[in-house]
């Protein structure tokens, strides 16, 4: 049976294994860490669970095929509901909004609220679907580096509509074209940092990515979202795939211009295949460091990292759900800061992922867990300490005026992961959570591909290749790959 090694456990890793296990091939996947997930992982801490990393599921099909794959019932692993709320938003001046699934309730009551017609707001989603059905196969399911992409009726229809994909305008101006309010102008703006990007600088075809969320569906695993890894994980050791954890891969071997396995700090590993499931920047520092490095691709901008506060709150708060977001008042500088400046704004733009309202088990009676997260630049080497420190009271004092209370008194226990510990703990260069940024209409050819195309038998998946970051395209980096490589023999 011909051998695959899979380098990394994230969830991208986790399928690639599911996918070539299914086609024959005796698969090990490496991990340097104590555990599997990779960002997908979780804590626990004086009784209250968080979710380390992800914390938005959106497209569950792309999990439960997996099982579906192996002839596995995945209720039997993994099971879900579709959230009824999307997201709780709220401002500084008091205004609240409660995004729903029900798409004609969300455009009624956004009409309502921010006093924007209708029609605007109908045909602003249509218009985001209508981007998502042309581009989907080409952007997000196939290669965009083998020929036969570009032959398909799909591609060239989607060639012909370029206009209406908004690629030479960025997401904030296509915003701005549909709405006269700006605040669902930036209700609208924040898809940008789904792919760790400015919606100032990021094309406008990125408004196809509320398509994901608002039409498509938010749901929550249950038993929160490292679930997800968790179930793949148990399938994959079910199906007959190797795990060893605790052994870093220091290289990848090549010879002839071929892949044939890689050396860790215990052993060398032949392989008929090898799947880096690294970011894409440390694999070729690191593991291809004396093969030709593409410097294109490796300098291309970073995409934003997080600053999070894991915080127990001895408190319930009826107003609040899964899903909150308290805005910036000013958006725009805000983004200046994070890429142009490097650093975090004073007025930062909240995001409050509460998994102890879907599941109670996640903090003691009474309490919730709470996941405060605000944009952070990649780590470029600042004073994590001091930013820290001061981002704490602005992130406090922000929710305390909001919120209408002293939260600094609720908090019973903290842990904080910084962009430094997010490249610690993944290997994430610079701690960025998405691999390079999409600040520019070039970005997604710009990723690399998810094969090499100077050696032979090595394939990339994850977050920092094509079609990028974010739990359904790692997933899909999976798919990807495995459509490039045939069968075992």
């Amino acid at each position: 049976m011909p051998k695959a090694i899979v380098i990394g456990s994230g969830i991208a890793g986790i399928a690639a294994s599911l996918r070539l296990n299914k086609k024959g091939y005796d698969v090990t996947v490496l991990e340097k860490n104590s555990y599997f997930g990779g960002k997908l992982h979780s804590k626990t801490q004086d009784n209250y669970r968080f979710d380390l990393g992800p914390s938005l599921f959106t497209m569950p099909d792309l999990v439960t095929e997996l099982f579906t794959l192996h002839d596995q019932d995945s209720t039997d692993f993994f099971n879900y509901k579709k959230k009824e709320i999307i997201c709780n938003y709220f401002w500084e001046d008091g205004l609240q909004f409660q995004a729903t699934s029900n798409e004609v309730d969300f455009v009624k009551h956004a009409s309502e609220v921010f006093n924007e017609p209708i029609d605007n707001i109908a045909n602003y989603l249509k218009s985001n679907k209508k981007k998502y059905d042309l581009t989907a196969e080409l952007f997000l399911e196939k290669s965009l580096h083998k020929i036969s992409t570009y032959l398909s009726k799909k591609t060239i229809k989607a060639i012909l509509n370029l206009r209406i994909l908004d690629i030479d305008i960025s997401l904030n101006a296509t915003n701005e074209n549909y709405f006269k309010n700006k605040k669902l102008v930036q209700l609208f703006n924040r898809y940008a940092t789904y792919n760790g990007s400015s919606p100032y600088k990021t094309p406008g075809i990125m408004s196809m990515i509320p398509h994901l969320e608002m039409d498509m569906g938010t749901y929550f695993p249950a038993g929160g979202m490292h679930q997800i890894s968790q179930s793949l994980y148990e399938l994959a050791l079910r199906v007959g795939v190797n795990f060893n954890f605790n052994e870093s891969v220091k290289k990848i071997i090549v010879k002839n211009s071929k892949a044939i396995g890689v050396e860790t700090e215990n052993s060398k590993y032949l392989s008929d295949l090898t799947i880096s499931n690294a970011d894409i920047y440390p694999t070729y520092t690191t593991l291809l460091d004396k093969q030709k490095q593409p410097k294109k691709t490796l300098n291309q901008e970073r995409s934003s990292s997080a600053l999070i506060f894991y915080w127990g709150i001895k408190r319930e708060f009826k107003e609040l759900d899964l899903h909150n977001i308290f805005f910036s008042d000013d958006y725009k500088s805000e983004f200046k800061a994070l890429f142009n400046d490097k650093t975090l704004f004073n007025d930062p733009t909240i995001y409050l992922n509460i998994t102890s309202k879907e599941n109670p088990s996640d903090a003691p009676k009474g309490h919730e867990n709470w996941f405060v997260m605000v944009n952070a630049p990649a780590d470029y080497g600042q004073d994590w300490t001091t930013v820290v420190k001061k981002a704490k009271a602005n992130v406090i004092n922000k929710l305390n005026r909001i919120l209408n209370i002293d939260i600094s008194q609720l908090i019973t226990t903290e842990h904080i992961l910084t962009p430094k510990g997010i490249e610690s703990a993944t290997s994430s260069h610079r701690g960025s959570l998405y691999g390079a940024s999409s600040n520019s209409k070039f970005a997604a050819f710009l990723r690399h591909p998810n094969f090499s195309s100077k050696i032979k038998d090595l394939y990339f998946c994850g977050g920092s290749v094509h079609p990028g970051g974010g739990i359904p395209l790692c997933l899909l980096s999976a798919k990807i790959v495995s459509d490039l490589i045939p069968e075992a023999k």
